[in-house]
C-alpha cells in the first residue's frame, strides 16, 4: 500500500481497519472469480512488478476465469484492485514502440504484503475449507521434551548458548502453533458435523466411532501431557528474561530497523514467535490457567463434553425418527437447490406443487336442475341460488348433533341368502325334470321352471351350433343345412342339451305356461358325470 506523504497526518485506528478490510473487497466484488485469478498471477512472483500484457500472458496460460479478459477490462480490475489496496503501482523505466504499448505497459503493478496475505488466506480456505484436518499430536510431546531441555540448559551455569537457545525457541514455537491450529481446525470441522441434523444411520456411526476413538486418544494425550509442560514452564520462567535479553543481543534481525525508525507506523515489525514475553506467557495460558482465566486444556474438556452432548443429542433424533418425528432438513435443502437451479417459471411451479399455493379457486353451489346456466354466464349477471344456513354461518355442509348409529341389514342379508338357496333348489329340480322328461316330451307336462331352464340350455345350444351345407337329395335342387356342434350344459346343475336337425321331426313340448313346438329339431337331454380321467359322461335318457 502507497506511505503517506510526507506532513500527513497518521490515520486513526478506525480508518487503518477500515483501509485494511477495504482488501477484502474482491472476494465479494461481481468480478470475485477474475480477481482472484490476477491476484493468483502476482502471488506466483517475488518482487515482481508486472504490466498489462504481462499478466494478460500468464492468465491466457493458466486459463480459468480470467484468460478471456482483454486488454482494456484488465486494466479496470488492476486499478480497481490498487484502489483496494491489494496492488501496488511499480517504478520500473518502461520500454513501447507505440503509444497505445506505451499507455498500457507504464502501469506496473505488485502485490502489497496484506493482498499477498489474503490471498494465501483465501486459497487456503477454498482448498481445504471442507477437508477434516487431523491433529499434531506428536508435535506435543516435542514440545514437552523441548520445553524440559531448554529449562535444563538455562539453568546450568553459565546458561545456553545464544544460537542454541535461539534455535530450540524456534523450532518450540513453531511446533506449538502447528498442534494449536491443527486442534481449531478439528474441532470446528466437527462442530460442523454435530450441528447437522440430518446424520443417517451410517454417518452417525462414522461420527461416534470419530468421538469415541481419535478424540478420545486427543483429550487423553493433552491432559497427561499438560501438567509436565506447566511443570516445565514454571521451571524455566525465573530465567526467561535472562533467556530473551541474551537472543536479543545475539540477532537483532529487524529489531534494529525497528530502532532506527520509531514513531513511523510504516516500520513498524513483526517479530518471530518466542522472542516476546507476551509470546510465553500465551504459551502458558495454553496449558495452565492463569489469573483466574480457564486454560485451552480445560476448554478443550468442555468442547469434548460439547461434542458428546451432540452426539447424544443426534441419538435421540433418530429415535425419534422411528416414531415418525423425523427431521425434513435434507429435504429442505435439496428443496432450496432446486429453487436456486430452477428458471423463474419452474421456480413458481415447484413453489405451488411443494406448499399447495394454487391460485384462487371459486367455489358456487349447483343450480335447480330445471335451470340452465351457460358456462359463460357471469356470476354477476347470473340466477340466485339459495345457500344452506349450515354453509353460510359455519362454511361446512357437515350435520350438526349426534352421528346416527350404523343401520343392521342383518335381516335383510338372511332373507337374500334364503331367497337365493330356494332358486338354486328350484333350478335343481327343474333340471331332473328335464332329464327324466327326455325322450317322452309327448307324453308330459313341464311345469314353468322346467321350461324356462330348457329355453335357457335351447338358446346357448343354438348359440354354439354351427351350421353345415349338404347336397339335396336327388330330383331336389335345393341343398340342405345341418346343425353341428349344437350342444350346451350347466355344470352345476350336472345336465347338458343337444340338438340334432332332422328333417320331418316334430317336436311338442307341453308345460304349464302353454305348448312350444319345435320343427326338424330333436332334442336330447343327459346328465353329466366326472370319470376318473377326468372326462365328461353323458346318459342319454
Amino acid at each position: 500500500m502507497e506511505k503517506p506523504a510526507p506532513g500527513t497526518p497518521p490515520e486513526s485506528g478506525d480508518d487503518a481497519t477500515r483501509r485494511r478490510l477495504d482488501a477484502y473487497a474482491y472476494l465479494s466484488a461481481p468480478e470475485r472469480l477474475e480477481h482472484i485469478a490476477i491476484m493468483r498471477v502476482f502471488c506466483g512472483t517475488l518482487l515482481a512488478d508486472l504490466a498489462v500484457p504481462d499478466v494478460m500472458a500468464k492468465l491466457r496460460e493458466s486459463g480459468g476465469a480470467g484468460a478471456k479478459l482483454d486488454a482494456d477490462t484488465l486494466t479496470a480490475r488492476l486499478e480497481q484492485l490498487e484502489r483496494w489496496g491489494n496492488l501496488l503501482r511499480g517504478s520500473h523505466t518502461v520500454k513501447a514502440s507505440s503509444i497505445t504499448e506505451y499507455q498500457r505497459s507504464r502501469a506496473r503493478y505488485q502485490v502489497s504484503r496484506l493482498g499477498e496475505r489474503i490471498q494465501r488466506d483465501a486459497d487456503g480456505v477454498l482448498a481445504e475449507a471442507d477437508a477434516a484436518r487431523e491433529v499434531s499430536n506428536e508435535l506435543l510431546a516435542l514440545v514437552e521434551r523441548g520445553l524440559r531441555e531448554l529449562a535444563e540448559l538455562v539453568s546450568e551455569p553459565g546458561g545456553i548458548a545464544p544460537q542454541d537457545g535461539l534455535e530450540r525457541v524456534s523450532t518450540l514455537f513453531v511446533q506449538f502453533a502447528e498442534f494449536a491450529d491443527s486442534i481449531r481446525d478439528f474441532y470446528a470441522y466437527l462442530g460442523q458435523v454435530l450441528a447437522r441434523y440430518d446424520l443417517d444411520s451410517a454417518e452417525y456411526q462414522g461420527f461416534k466411532e470419530l468421538l469415541l476413538d481419535y478424540v478420545e486418544a486427543i483429550t487423553e494425550d493433552v491432559a497427561f501431557r499438560a501438567p509436565r509442560i506447566s511443570a516445565a514452564l514454571d521451571a524455566l520462567w525465573p530465567h526467561l528474561p535472562v533467556l530473551l535479553d541474551r537472543l536479543d543481543a545475539h540477532a537483532q534481525g529487524l529489531t534494529g530497523l525497528s530502532a532506527q525508525s520509531e514513531g513511523r507506523s510504516e516500520a513498524r515489525v513483526q517479530r518471530s514467535r518466542g522472542r516476546e514475553l507476551a509470546d510465553w506467557e500465551g504459551l502458558r495460558g495454553w496449558f495452565s490457567s492463569t489469573d483466574g482465566q480457564g486454560s485451552q486444556v480445560d476448554q478443550l474438556r468442555d468442547a469434548t463434553l460439547r461434542a458428546l452432548q451432540s452426539l447424544l443429542a443426534n441419538a435421540k433424533r433418530m429415535l425419534r425418527s422411528a416414531t415418525g418425528e423425523m427431521s425434513r432438513r435434507r429435504d429442505l435443502l435439496r428443496l432450496a437447490r432446486w429453487f436456486d437451479e430452477a428458471a423463474p417459471q419452474d421456480a413458481h411451479d415447484i413453489a405451488v406443487a411443494a406448499f399447495g399455493l394454487y391460485g384462487a379457486r371459486h367455489l358456487g353451489i349447483p343450480p335447480a336442475t330445471d335451470e340452465v346456466v351457460p358456462a359463460y354466464t357471469s356470476w354477476w349477471t347470473g340466477p340466485v341460488v339459495e345457500v344452506p344456513v349450515a354453509l353460510r354461518e359455519r362454511g361446512s355442509r357437515a350435520q350438526r348433533g349426534r352421528t346416527s348409529s350404523v343401520e343392521d341389514h342383518s335381516a335383510q342379508k338372511k332373507r337374500l341368502r334364503e331367497a337365493a338357496r330356494e332358486r338354486a333348489a328350484a333350478r335343481k329340480a327343474a333340471a331332473d325334470e328335464l332329464r327324466s322328461a327326455s325322450g317322452r316330451f309327448d307324453d308330459v307336462r313341464l311345469t314353468s321352471a322346467a321350461l324356462s331352464l330348457l329355453l335357457e340350455l335351447l338358446a346357448t345350444a343354438l348359440g354354439n351350433a354351427q351350421l353345415e351345407r349338404r347336397a339335396g337329395a336327388a330330383g331336389e335342387r335345393a341343398p340342405e343345412f345341418g346343425l353341428d356342434a349344437a350342444w350346451s350344459e350347466d355344470a352345476d346343475l350336472g345336465i347338458w342339451l343337444t340338438v340334432h336337425r332332422t328333417a320331418g321331426t316334430r317336436t311338442l313340448l307341453h308345460s304349464a305356461d302353454g305348448d312350444l313346438l319345435l320343427d326338424d329339431l330333436e332334442l336330447v337331454i343327459g346328465r353329466t358325470s366326472a370319470t376318473a380321467a377326468g372326462e365328461s359322461e353323458m346318459n342319454v335318457s
